[in-house]
């Protein structure tokens, strides 16, 4: 390094030398010295050679020295942290079309259209089955008993949608809707199935009308989405209307896991308690209540997020339209 300092010290000093010698001979001193009139100047000492391309010291690139990929390469992250901003542009289309995500292929999308049209129906036959029961009772009170079937039938069926984001078909998070997934399972089978005093309770009736609706409008979504048409009325009630469901629905199942407690705690409902072979006790009771309280930090930060996929999403929408 040493080394190469000083020859390019002495090649700059040779340089500066050079230059007052043929100044002289400009101004007349030096005659001989005089270049001639088709002679091109002399180059300065020429900037170390270009990096373009290359990666840094320790393999991490910072700027590449080239303009045209620090430029490419921006735009490829712009790119890819958009929708694929500067579609127009056929160089960064082009690039950023190559690294989003296939798409499931068409078996694929096949099934999940199928499977997403079924739900649909399922949930639909749900709705109408609690509208007839309230219309034949003139009551809302023990609804639960004329949709138990296909409530308990439909929301197992959602378990295929772990499924489907494990096989990679659904570009979702495996944990997030495990989560979600099995919380309403959770719900259906370990409380309000196993707990039959809840089952009058208006609590249940609230969780229910909340969930149908949900999931009518989230199944439809999924579905015109595969289809690559989606009206913007379900659009809007996807990002909407789940303002008044999520708490209406959250109520309900809080409401519902409280009335059970006192019978769970009766009864000593799926506890186990020592001394065993095992060495093992579990309590149904402190269970229940520690999954009540997870809903304090849970809740919000989804209920939220979804707020801002509503700004997102719908003003984006807006302004499309505005820009067609």
């Amino acid at each position: 390094m040493a080394v190469a300092t000083e020859a390019r010290g002495g090649a700059e000093s040779a340089g500066s030398v050079f230059a007052l010698l043929q100044d002289g001979g400009r101004r007349g001193r030096c005659p001989w010295l005089r270049p001639a009139a088709s002679a091109p100047p002399l180059p300065r000492s020429s900037p170390p050679p270009s990096r373009c391309g290359q990666s840094g010291r320790w393999g991490l690139r910072e700027e590449s020295g080239c303009p045209a990929l620090d430029m490419a390469a921006a735009a490829a992250i712009a790119a890819s942290k958009g929708n694929g901003g500067g579609g127009g542009r056929a160089g960064a289309g082009e690039a950023s079309s190559s690294r989003r995500k296939k798409g499931p292929g068409p078996l694929a999308t096949a099934y999940l259209v199928i499977y997403n049209v079924v739900m649909t129906a399922g949930w639909l036959v749900i709705a109408v089955g609690l509208v007839r029961a309230y219309l034949a009772k003139g009551s809302y009170h023990s609804l639960y008993y004329s949709i138990e079937k296909p409530l308990k039938f439909f929301q197992t069926g959602a378990l295929l949608e772990i499924l489907h984001c494990a096989i990679g078909i659904v570009p979702s998070s495996v944990v997030l809707t495990s989560f979600q997934v099995m919380s309403r399972v959770f719900l259906i089978w370990a409380v309000t199935h196993s707990v039959k005093e809840v089952q009058s309770e208006d609590s249940v009736l609230l969780f229910v009308i909340a969930w149908t609706i949900t999931e009518i409008i989230r199944y439809s979504f999924y579905t015109f989405s595969l289809l690559n048409h989606l009206p913007y009325l379900i659009k809007w009630a996807r990002y909407t209307l789940f303002i008044v469901l999520y708490p209406m629905g959250v109520s309900g199942e809080l409401l519902t896991i409280y009335a059970a407690l006192p019978f769970v705690r009766q009864a000593g409902l799926y506890s186990i308690s020592l001394p065993n072979k095992y060495n093992f006790s579990f309590d149904y009771y402190a269970f229940l209540i520690l999954i009540m309280i997870s809903y304090i930090p849970l809740f919000p930060q989804l209920y939220f997020h979804m707020i801002h996929q509503r700004r997102k999403i719908l003003s984006h929408t807006e302004e499309h339209k505005k820009f067609e």
